[in-house]
């Protein structure tokens, strides 16, 4: 029988969202370079603000390299 988890859990599009903002935050990047890294419109990044399940691999991956970062590299920025 599985027993049950009781730590809190934060889903992985949440966590890359975060990074991807504080990344972003960081470096002073505006809205219209962010969304043109990740190939969407300004108004796309609002509704990941809301909620970024719809984020896809794709744009994450063309967000790493246009940036020269790894998966990795973005995960384990410190807030």
């Amino acid at each position: 029988m599985k027993q049950k988890r009781t730590e809190i859990r934060i889903e992985l599009f949440k966590l890359i969202w975060c990074k991807i903002r504080f990344w972003q935050n960081l470096r002073d990047i505006p809205d219209s370079d962010l969304a043109s890294d990740l190939g969407v419109g300004k108004r796309t990044l609002k509704d990941y603000d809301q909620c970024a399940k719809n984020i896809t691999l794709e744009k994450l991956d063309s967000f790493l390299y246009l940036n020269h970062m790894s998966l990795n590299d973005l995960l384990e920025m410190k807030q």
